[in-house]
């Protein structure tokens, strides 16, 4: 069966869907970080940050490094924050078409 890139794009989307992943790579944006460092900015347990870094491993949106007792996570493609800065458009533009739909009812 041939590879196709809607599959690809169904899987990424899938990927994307879990908000801690979203929140992980948002967090990455500003470079490479280890996993205590990411779960203190997002306030969630190492544990659970490892286990969403390790489904972004394997789909390759991140890539890490070891170094001493550390592993250190950085985005292997940037391009994946164009895709979430559309989103994060699109959504802008519904608030504003939620917003305009409210003030007709005022």
């Amino acid at each position: 069966m041939p590879f196709k890139p809607s599959h690809f794009k169904a899987d990424l989307f899938k990927v994307l869907s879990n908000p801690v992943r979203i929140q992980i790579l948002d967090t990455l944006r500003v470079g490479e970080r280890s996993v205590n460092e990411i779960a203190e900015w997002l306030e969630i347990e190492p544990s659970s940050i490892s286990q969403q870094l390790a489904v972004l491993r394997s789909r390759n949106l991140v890539v890490s490094r070891k170094q001493s007792n550390f592993v250190f996570y950085s985005i292997r493609d940037p391009a994946i924050f164009k895709i979430l800065d559309a989103a994060l458009e699109v959504f802008n533009n519904h608030l504003v078409d939620v917003r305009d739909a409210l003030e007709k009812l005022e």
